[in-house]
C-alpha cells in the first residue's frame, strides 16, 4: 500500500472540506482556463483526453485498491468500471478530433435561396465554461471524478470543478490528482480540472456567476434542491441531473406462457446486479396473475444464489432500509420474498395487485435503492396501457413481449415516460456509444432532451455561434473553406465527413450497468 500512502501524504487537508472561498478561487482558475483553452485545435483537446485515460491505466492498481478500501465493492467490477471510464474518454477523444462536438455549419452566400437571397452565415459550437459536477455515490469511477459528465464536458472544451462524493473520497481525491497532473503533463492550461469537498463548496458551485452549467447524478431530493438553486440564480444556468428511476417492466400474457421462468430468471438476476444500486435497476414488475403461488418459489429459487454484500455506504443503506419498510408497511402490498436484516442484505420482493396500483399510483413511485422490487399482478385481459400511464418519468422501460404481439399503444406510452425503451432485454447494461441515451423525463432527470452516457452527453456543455456575412479571415478555423482543422461539417446542406483518420474502435468492455 505504499502507493496509497504517498497519495494520501500529497494531499494533507484531505480530510478537511474546501470552503467557500476556497472553492471561489478554484472557479476563478478554472474561468481562466476556459480563456486560455477556448480556441484550442481538436487535436488539442484530444490529446488530453487521451492524456487522462492514459494517467488513469498508468494508476489502475493503486486507484482500485483504494476503491476497495473506500468501498463494498470488489475488484473485479472496480477494474471494469475503470476500463469503461478509460475507454469512455478515448471514444470522447475520437469525436473530438473530428470535429464532432463543433457541430460545424456552412451555408454560403445563394441569390437564388427559396426564400429570398442568403447572406454567408456560418456556425458552430462554443464551450459553455465552468461546470460544475457532482459525483455520484454508486459508480466510484464511471460517475464519479472522471466519470460522464466530467469527461463530456472537457471533451467540449470546458474547465471542470468537481465536488466529489463522499462515500469514496480518497479514491475520489487521489483520481482527481491523476487527472490534474494528466492534463498537465499534456499542456492544458492549470485550473482546467479540481476537485472540491463538502456542502460549502458545493453551494458555491451551484451560486458562482462564473459556472456556466451543473452535472449531477444523485438523489431525487437533494437534485431538486441544487436544480431549484440554480433556477433561482440571477443569471440562471442549465442543470443536467439524474434523480431517481423505478425503472418499470411489462410482462405480457404471451411472453409469460412462452418463457414465464426465464423472465423471472432475468429479472432476478438484473435488480440484484450491483445490490441493486443502480439507476437502471429495474424495480417494477408487471405480470399476469397466473400460478401466483408459483412466482414467490421460484423467484426464491434463483435469488437463492445471488451474492451479497453490504451497501456502499451507511446512508445508502439507511435510506434502503426506511423505503424497503415503507412500501411493505403500505395497503395491499404484501412480501412476497423476504429478504433479511443482515448487513449484507439478502434480496426482497414485495408485491401487490394492479388494482391498489390503479387506487394508489404512489406505488409506482417508491424508489427502493437497494436490493428489492415490487411485483404487480394484473387479471389477465388487462390493458397495460392503462398502467403504463400510472408512471411518471424514468430512465427506461422494458417489454416482455413475443413478436407477433401488437403492442404500439403501450410502446407509444411508455415512450412518453422514458428515454430508453427496450425489447426482452434488462436495463442494468448502458453501453457508451453513439446511440446511447441515458436520460427521460422528470423526476428521472431535469433535462428530457439530453444524455449523460455516450458520445451526444458533450451536447450538454456547448452553445451555438453563428457567424453572419464574416470575411474568411475573421472565422474561426473551424469554418474557413479550406477546413484547416480537417473536421466533419455540414456545408451547404451536405455533410463533408473528416478527411484524417479517427474511426470508431469497438469495445468488448465497454458496457456496464448504471
Amino acid at each position: 500500500m505504499s502507493n496509497t500512502k504517498t497519495a494520501l501524504e500529497a494531499t494533507p487537508n484531505a480530510m478537511e472540506q474546501t470552503t467557500s472561498e476556497q472553492a471561489a478561487q478554484q472557479i476563478l482558475a478554472a474561468h481562466r482556463a476556459c480563456e486560455q483553452s477556448r480556441d484550442a485545435a481538436p487535436a488539442t483537446r484530444a490529446s488530453w483526453l487521451e492524456a487522462v485515460a492514459a494517467g488513469l491505466e498508468t494508476g489502475a492498481d493503486e486507484l482500485v485498491a483504494l476503491g476497495i478500501t473506500d468501498t463494498h465493492l470488489d475488484e473485479g467490477r472496480l477494474r471494469f468500471e475503470l476500463r469503461r471510464t478509460v475507454f469512455q474518454l478515448r471514444l470522447l477523444a475520437r469525436e473530438v478530433l473530428r470535429g464532432e462536438p463543433l457541430d460545424a455549419t456552412i451555408d454560403h452566400a445563394d441569390p437564388d435561396w427559396g426564400m429570398g437571397p442568403r447572406p454567408d452565415i456560418r456556425r458552430v459550437n462554443v464551450p459553455l465554461g465552468v461546470v460544475g459536477v457532482f459525483g455520484a455515490s454508486n459508480f466510484p469511477f464511471a460517475f464519479s471524478v472522471m466519470g460522464g459528465d466530467s469527461a463530456s464536458a472537457l471533451a467540449a472544451g470546458c474547465a471542470v470543478v468537481h465536488k466529489i462524493h463522499e462515500g469514496h473520497l480518497l479514491l475520489a481525491l487521489r483520481t482527481g490528482e491523476v487527472v490534474v497532473q494528466a492534463l498537465a503533463d499534456a499542456g492544458a492550461p492549470a485550473g482546467m480540472f479540481s476537485t472540491v469537498t463538502g456542502r460549502a463548496a458545493a453551494g458555491t458551485l451551484v451560486d458562482h456567476p462564473l459556472v456556466k452549467a451543473i452535472g449531477f447524478t444523485g438523489s431525487s431530493a437533494g437534485g431538486r434542491t441544487l436544480f431549484d438553486r440554480a433556477n433561482r440564480r440571477p443569471e440562471p444556468i442549465p442543470f443536467y441531473g439524474e434523480l431517481g428511476s423505478i425503472n418499470p417492466v411489462f410482462v405480457t400474457e404471451k411472453a409469460w406462457a412462452a418463457r414465464k421462468d426465464a423472465i423471472l430468471s432475468g429479472y432476478a438476476g438484473s435488480f440484484t446486479m450491483g445490490m441493486g444500486q443502480f439507476c437502471t435497476k429495474p424495480g417494477l414488475l408487471f405480470v399476469p396473475d397466473i400460478d401466483a403461488d408459483d412466482v414467490g418459489t421460484a423467484l426464491s429459487g434463483y435469488l437463492a444464489d445471488k451474492p451479497s454484500a453490504p451497501l456502499l455506504s451507511p446512508k445508502l443503506r439507511e435510506g434502503f432500509d426506511q423505503a424497503l419498510a415503507g412500501l411493505a408497511g403500505s395497503d395491499g402490498v404484501e412480501v412476497l420474498v423476504p429478504g433479511d436484516r443482515a448487513e449484507a442484505p439478502r434480496p426482497t420482493v414485495l408485491a401487490t395487485t394492479a388494482q391498489a396500483v390503479t387506487s394508489n399510483p404512489a406505488l409506482l413511485a417508491q424508489e427502493m435503492f437497494g436490493p428489492a422490487t415490487l411485483l404487480i399482478r394484473y387479471p389477465p385481459g388487462s390493458d397495460l396501457t392503462e398502467l403504463a400511464r400510472l408512471l411518471e418519468g424514468q430512465l427506461t422501460a422494458t417489454v416482455q413481449a413475443e413478436p407477433d404481439e401488437e403492442l404500439a399503444e403501450l410502446i407509444t406510452v411508455l415512450r412518453e415516460k422514458t428515454g430508453r425503451l427496450l425489447w426482452n432485454a434488462w436495463p442494468t447494461g448502458v453501453t457508451v456509444s453513439y446511440a446511447q441515451q441515458h436520460g427521460g423525463p422528470y423526476p428521472a432527470t431535469t433535462a428530457a432532451g439530453t444524455t449523460s452516457v455516450g458520445t451526444a452527453a458533450v451536447g450538454r456543455f456547448v452553445r451555438p455561434v453563428a457567424y453572419d456575412s464574416f470575411p474568411e479571415p475573421q472565422l474561426p478555423p473551424a469554418l474557413r473553406d479550406g477546413n484547416p482543422w480537417g473536421i466533419t461539417r455540414r456545408v451547404d446542406g451536405v455533410w463533408k465527413p473528416a478527411p484524417g483518420p479517427g474511426a470508431p474502435a469497438a469495445s468488448p468492455t465497454s458496457r456496464e450497468g448504471e
